[in-house]
């Protein structure tokens, strides 16, 4: 066992919620505090925490029995102190003070060796903002979006996967009761990851994908397809980034700006009105949205965040720091936190997944 670099380290939680993130929490602190002997000062409401220097220490008694517990007992926000680094309120511009110093000032005044950072990519590229500057810092990849560079899943995901699949399980009996076509839309940001693994394992008949963008009338013609063979309701799986083959090649400000134009609400709005045009089918959606997000992590995520947990302090104790903890061939690994910043994971339009869906008939509305 090596001996500890780090006496004292804040841990936080930091962007949107996930299942896992207690289990984190758990497996950083117990393996942390009873094997490498060290102090856990846990951090509020993420990287806002370290601004305004909201943190306690926490005791065995914080971190036991939240294993299965959904959310994060730490709370977290949005804050992006490199990106948005002045507030009238805490900060003095004309006198350089900033949100970064106002971190450091902390971190210095309740004595910490180092942070471990628990997020997606806006956190772990803030965490490598921070260790430019000198700080420690050690990242954890969390996300339901499954879409940060580096590690092969992210603790989360495959809770959100169970919800999202599970959700599509319930549409089919009320689709084939109505003979009608259920439209799902599915988060993932940027990434179809989400959608892609929860269409497969539902069944799903459409899946759009963010990195394979659609035609409209291809998915009208084989939703009629369907319907010609006998099948008399479809599940149309939506990512919430997904967009058309005009879209795709438009600039990003433009295809912003014809997306509030046409004043829908969600892309999953529009597809279903697509569909409902283009077939005269009758046609429904449902946006899952934050439930994806709730809960009990499932036992493989509880898992995932614990090793990845254990992993972080072990990494604490050896002083390898400006790393992000990955899976990596299905070995706990970890990354540079510089290979990770800014970078985001999409699925690659040649992945196996897609190649299987492909197999079993499934259209992404590209015409193959």
């Amino acid at each position: 066992m090596p001996k500890p670099t780090i006496k004292r380290f804040g841990i936080l939680t930091s962007g949107g919620d996930c299942p896992g993130l207690n289990a984190a929490i758990r497996g950083v602190a117990k393996a942390a505090s009873s094997t490498y002997g060290m102090e856990v000062i846990g951090i509020s409401n993420g990287y806002r925490g370290l601004i305004y220097g909201d943190a306690r220490e926490l005791s065995a008694a914080d971190f036991s029995n939240i294993l299965t517990q959904g959310g994060t007992i730490l709370g977290s926000s949005r804050e992006k102190p490199f990106k948005d680094r002045y507030d009238p309120a805490l900060t003095d511009a004309e006198a350089g003070q900033d949100k970064p110093e106002l971190i450091k000032e902390t971190i210095d005044r309740l004595g910490l060796d180092a942070i471990v950072a628990i997020g997606g990519n806006g956190t772990n590229t803030t965490a490598h903002l921070l260790s430019k500057e000198g700080i420690k810092v050690i990242g954890l990849p969390k996300t339901i979006d499954n879409d940060i560079w580096g590690t092969d899943v992210s603790f989360g995901f495959h809770s959100a996967v169970d919800i999202a699949a599970t959700s599509i399980d319930r549409l089919h009996s009320t689709a084939n009761s109505h003979n009608r076509i259920m439209v799902i839309e599915l988060m993932g940001h940027k990434a179809g990851w989400l959608s892609l693994y929860a269409g497969v394992a539902a069944g799903g008949d459409v899946i759009l994908l963010p990195e394979i963008p659609y035609d409209p009338k291809e998915v009208a013609k084989d939703l009629e397809l369907r319907r010609a063979a006998g099948k008399l309701f479809s599940i149309v799986v939506v990512a919430e980034g997904a967009m058309t083959v005009a879209e795709a090649a438009m600039p990003k400000k433009e295809r912003k700006r014809l997306r509030e134009e046409a004043s829908y609400p969600t892309i999953g709005y529009r597809v279903a009105a697509e569909i409902e045009k283009d077939t005269g089918m009758e046609t429904r959606l449902t946006v899952l949205g934050y439930l994806q997000r709730g809960g009990t992590p499932i036992p493989y995520d509880r898992v995932l965040a614990t090793a990845f947990g254990t992993s972080a302090a072990e990494m604490l104790a050896r002083g390898q720091f400006g790393r992000m903890v990955a899976m990596r061939d299905s070995h706990v690994a970890s990354v540079p936190l510089s290979e990770v910043a800014g970078r985001t994971r999409t699925v690659p339009i040649d992945h196996h997944l897609v190649e299987t869906a492909r197999l079993v008939g499934t259209s992404f509305g590209d015409g193959r």
